[in-house]
């Protein structure tokens, strides 16, 4: 993982810096960007020894003098693609990085907060595809200058470790209360950086986006006056696995593989494990372990599909989307035929509920809201299936589609704010088989059109595309910038109503880059998923 192209050489004057509480940081200045960074800057205790796997700790040092914060933090241990492109990971991985436009450091400036994805087990802050730059030049560029900040969490069992003991101790959904800490952070120190403490968006995608939504219905839907507002791509508060269900196999195989399993505090006894002994252990068993959210009581008090039935959660303007393809990265493949598919719902779903699904999915739909210029009959390549349509359909709205129409209607009946979307473009890299899948907004929305972090030019996400995948992507930061300075994206974006709401389909190849649209696609299937879910699994 390379620094930013804006490091120390770039530097053309005095080293900027930022007195917060506990000391002076002296951060880098780019002339290319006119920006000035702060990076690797600690909002906790490292969580390491005696204070691994409990919750995280506000800072309880101070210094005379500067520190440097011109190089990024390691990234948080992870189990996951991602990873591999990171120079080091540790547990001592609790830090954020800052961007602000140069000569705005008395002005108070919106702050937009990024919580990366990973499915809770990868991905870091530190990330390229993540880079702040660009988003930050944008709202200077529109006359809506902002701050930026991204954020490491723990990850795996580091922060999402599950069992009695576990709950018993207090020290479940560590992850989140790492992101909680980072909020408290820059509300007590992001005016010494030229932010507004009051004017906070928090912000993430995928399990970032999930994060997001826990900390909306966050102590039972309690406004801590942390943030204003919130962006959700493809998650929400409604988490697409169970929070009330969890392998509690995983911390006895843990506690017996590891030596603890006659310890009187085997939680204690984990802390004393060696590092590369642990993060060993749990590399070789991740792909079969479960660590994952858990309701306990406290950060997570219950079910959060209740609680936003019941209006329970941070009443704060929202953008809350998902792409019109997602069952394609989440769904199974194989699937030949309606018996393999109704196979595949049996075995995680009650059989009547299945062959509900069944009738709801059937052989002609779009396995896009919109066809990607395949027909229905189409029949899909191997190893796919002949049956793949329907089926990613299915997985797409059960994981993260059906979430969040049900989130945008909960805001509109509740009035408040919501803007909801749809992403339907298909960038360079990825097949038409594949469509708008999962993640591929992420480049558009931090305007990252340098392809930044991402691998060579057959996977730059812009790369051989038209001038209007470029200009959809000015498009949906300037949106996303506009929202975090003043709560609205756009006239051309008009917030959910009650009963039939709308969403707006970005897409690089209709004019105008887009559309209104009635959020009623595949109603079907997914008020049926959404019934299930509240009324089954009480998520």
């Amino acid at each position: 993982m390379l620094l930013p192209k804006f490091h120390i050489a770039e530097q053309d004057s005095a080293a900027p810096t930022a007195t917060v509480k506990n000391g002076t940081y002296t951060g880098l200045h780019s002339i290319t960007y006119n920006q000035d960074y702060f990076l690797g800057v600690p909002f906790a205790q490292p969580p390491v020894g005696d204070l691994r796997f409990r919750v995280p700790q506000s800072l309880n040092s101070s210094w005379v003098g500067t520190r440097p914060a011109i190089t990024y933090s390691a990234a948080c241990v992870g189990y996951g693609s991602d990873d591999s492109v990171y120079p080091e990971l540790s547990e001592d991985c609790l830090y954020l990085n800052i961007v602000r436009p140069s000569r705005y450091a008395a002005q108070n400036l919106p702050v937009a907060l990024w919580i990366h994805g990973g499915g809770l087990t990868e991905g870091s802050g530190i990330d390229q595809r993540y880079n702040l730059s660009f988003i930050v030049k944008k709202s200077v560029d529109i006359g809506k200058p902002i701050i930026a900040v991204s954020i490491n969490y723990r990850l795996s069992m580091w922060g999402f470790i599950t069992g009695d003991e576990v709950l018993q101790n207090g020290v479940a959904n560590l992850g989140f209360r790492d992101q909680r800490l980072a909020m408290h952070w820059l509300k007590e120190n992001i005016v010494s950086f030229g932010g507004d403490p009051n004017k906070i968006t928090i912000w993430g995608e995928s399990a970032g986006a999930l994060s997001v939504g826990m900390h909306l219905t966050a102590y039972g839907g309690r406004d801590d006056c942390l943030f204003r507002g919130a962006i959700m791509e493809s998650g929400n508060p409604v988490f697409y696995g169970n929070l009330g269900s969890w392998n509690r196999t995983s911390f006895t195989t843990a506690v017996n593989s590891l030596g603890c399993s006659s310890a009187s505090d085997k939680l204690q006894c984990l802390r004393q494990i060696p590092f590369a002994t642990l993060n060993a252990w749990i590399n070789t068993t991740q792909s079969f372990l479960g660590w994952q959210p858990l309701v306990d009581g406290d950060f997570i008090q219950g079910y959060t599909s209740l609680q936003l039935k019941r209006g329970q959660f941070v009443h704060v303007p929202i953008i809350s989307g998902a792409n019109s393809d997602e069952g394609t990265a989440f769904g199974p493949i194989g699937i030949n035929s309606t018996q393999d598919f109704l196979n595949r719902l049996e075995s995680t779903l009650p059989a009547p509920y299945a062959s509900a699904v069944l009738s709801a999915y059937p052989a002609t739909i779009t396995y896009g809201a919109v066809p990607t210029g395949l027909p229905p009959s189409d029949v899909f390549p191997e190893p796919l299936g002949s049956s793949y349509r329907r089926s990613a359909a299915y997985y797409g709205d059960a994981t993260m589609i059906a979430h969040r129409r049900l989130t945008c209607q909960t805001w509109a009946s509740n009035n408040v704010d919501a803007y909801c979307y749809r992403f339907n473009t298909i960038p360079n890299g990825v097949t038409s088989f594949t469509g708008a899948t999962h993640f591929q907004e992420v480049a558009f929305v931090f305007n990252n059109k340098a392809g930044l972090g991402y691998p060579p030019v057959s996977v730059d996400p812009f790369s051989g595309e038209p001038q209007s995948y470029l200009d959809l992507s000015d498009k949906m930061s300037t949106a996303w910038v506009s929202f975090v300075h003043g709560g609205n994206p756009g006239s051309f974006w008009p917030r959910y109503s009650p009963g039939v709401g709308q969403n707006y389909v970005f897409d690089a190849n209709a004019t105008e880059l887009g559309y209104l649209e009635p959020d009623l696609w595949r109603r079907q299937g997914i008020s049926l998923i959404n019934k299930f879910n509240a009324v089954v699994y009480l998520r």
